[in-house]
């Protein structure tokens, strides 16, 4: 899952660091989510999210209106969701190969 602020002017890296260093903290040991990170476009116009979730449904029950809501009154943009699949993982720091189920 993707996750995209489109903005209206470029935001800078201190701002992005900012807002992610304050709402870390509600996704620490959220059931079903792996990994989150937090990206910003070399030009500042982008910002969001990359998410890996246990499940599409997972994702699907967490990314309610009311989260769309709460995050586009706290970043002035709608935020834009982009599922996408991912068959295969290489995780390092686990030294390991996961492949999804067909």
């Amino acid at each position: 899952m993707i996750v995209t602020y489109k903005f209206p002017a470029p935001v800078s890296l201190a701002d992005v660091r900012r807002a992610a260093a304050r709402g870390a903290q509600r996704y620490l040991n959220l059931p079903g989510l792996l990994r989150k990170n937090y990206w910003l476009s070399e030009d500042g116009m982008r910002a969001g999210g990359i998410y890996v979730w246990e499940s599409r449904a997972r994702a699907e029950a967490f990314y309610t209106p009311e989260w769309r809501q709460f995050f586009t009154e706290q970043y002035g943009v709608p935020p834009e969701l982009e599922y996408l699949h991912s068959p295969v993982t290489v995780d390092n720091a686990a030294g390991r190969i996961v492949v999804d189920a067909e």
